[in-house]
């Protein structure tokens, strides 16, 4: 099979993964998986499109993740393995497509404005 490469992308977080077959071993950053998404909800978001496809102990994983919060690398992470998936077997992509895991989320921080105190936010009016 060799090595595919893939991108996944979440707010300003960009995601590399390289998945190639194996025993279900994830390294993030170089670390362990488990470490460096400490709680549940992260783990359970980057371990969703492998866990769906039935694939969680059929490939070892290599990502490179940076920008962001801890969220949006996790879902940058979700993107990345789902595309992958719906690489390995094309008959994936109907597993994960009707759950919102190939599209990429557009939303992104707006920005803050000259004049205003953030982005909505305008300086209080006081009439004296």
């Amino acid at each position: 099979m060799g090595v595919i490469h893939k991108i996944g992308r979440r707010k300003t977080a960009v995601a590399r993964v390289y998945v190639s077959e194996g025993t279900g071993v994830i390294t993030v950053n170089k670390k362990e998986f488990a470490t460096y998404f400490p709680t549940a909800t992260l783990q359970y978001k980057v371990m969703q499109p492998m866990s769906m496809t039935e694939n969680a102990t059929n490939f070892d994983v290599k990502v490179n993740v940076f920008g962001g919060g801890s969220t949006g690398q996790a879902e940058a992470v979700r993107m990345a393995l789902a595309r992958v998936m719906c690489e390995v077997n094309p008959e994936n992509r109907l597993i994960l497509k009707p759950e919102g895991l190939l599209t990429r989320d557009p939303r992104m921080v707006e920005r803050k404005k000259f004049g205003q105190k953030k982005a909505r936010k305008k300086f209080q009016f006081s009439k004296r």
